[in-house]
């Protein structure tokens, strides 16, 4: 059985904060598994490059527009793997993370892109056992009516799904994107929601607009996504 070539994808606007800790658990984590590591800086005006440069194998690249899709869309033209695997700036990768994605892609030649759920590290334990409600109670039973799911954060999909897709919908700001993605990426193939494929990520946005707002904010742009195939929150503030 050959494992796909796996290309690591990071877009990083202004997360000199964060960079450093999230490669350093890449570093741990991946057992020199990724066939490339890059880091898109987003207009970052802080020290993200230069943290992010001090890593060996890291390549840095700059996309100037705005926007996350924009990042995502500069990390599609810029790899090289048959799979490529997003996570955001702020991420803690866990053990077994690389090795999950080698076993679903080559166990299921129909798989176009694979997705899970957040654990957050840095919330209150109430939010924790909210969220984890949110994932099992509401999230998982939608992704087994509409058959498609994706964590922005969180999610590996085909480099030539994506190029069938004509890549990322730059149009998207923020909201929305991984619905996007998600009903996208259904048209070509499965799309799978592994419970088990998690990532742990902060919690930041849930401190700072509070946890049912923000929650409310994906809910909306995740419904306008499916049934209007655009998103209705056309603008975001940026958290650091």
């Amino acid at each position: 059985m050959t494992k796909p070539t796996i290309s690591l994808i990071i877009p990083a606007y202004n997360e000199e904060k964060y960079i450093g800790e999230c490669l350093e658990y890449i570093t741990k984590n991946s057992n020199g598994k990724f066939f490339e590591i890059i880091v898109v800086s987003n207009a970052s005006t802080d020290r993200t490059v230069e943290v992010a440069s001090k890593y060996p194998g890291v390549k840095v690249v700059n996309e100037n527009r705005k926007g996350v899709m924009w990042a995502r869309e500069r990390g599609r033209l810029e790899a090289k793997g048959e799979i490529l695997a997003f996570i955001d700036a702020d991420n803690h990768m866990p053990s077994g993370w690389i090795e999950k994605i080698e076993k679903e892609f080559s166990n299921n030649d129909k798989l176009v892109c694979l997705s899970g759920p957040y654990i957050y590290y840095d919330i209150p334990k109430w939010q924790t056992f909210l969220v984890a409600v949110y994932w099992y109670v509401f999230t998982f039973p939608i992704y087994l009516i509409l058959r498609y799911i994706v964590v922005g954060g969180n999610f590996a999909i085909k480099k030539d799904t994506l190029e069938k897709m004509n890549g990322f919908d730059t149009s998207i700001d923020f909201y929305g994107d991984d619905t996007s993605i998600a009903r996208s990426a259904h048209n070509f193939g499965t799309v799978l929601f592994r419970t088990n494929f998690f990532m742990y990520a902060s919690g930041r946005r849930f401190s700072k607009k509070g946890l049912f707002l923000t929650g409310l904010i994906y809910a909306v742009n995740f419904f306008s996504q499916v049934f209007m195939k655009k998103s209705v929150t056309s603008t975001h503030e940026d958290i650091r």
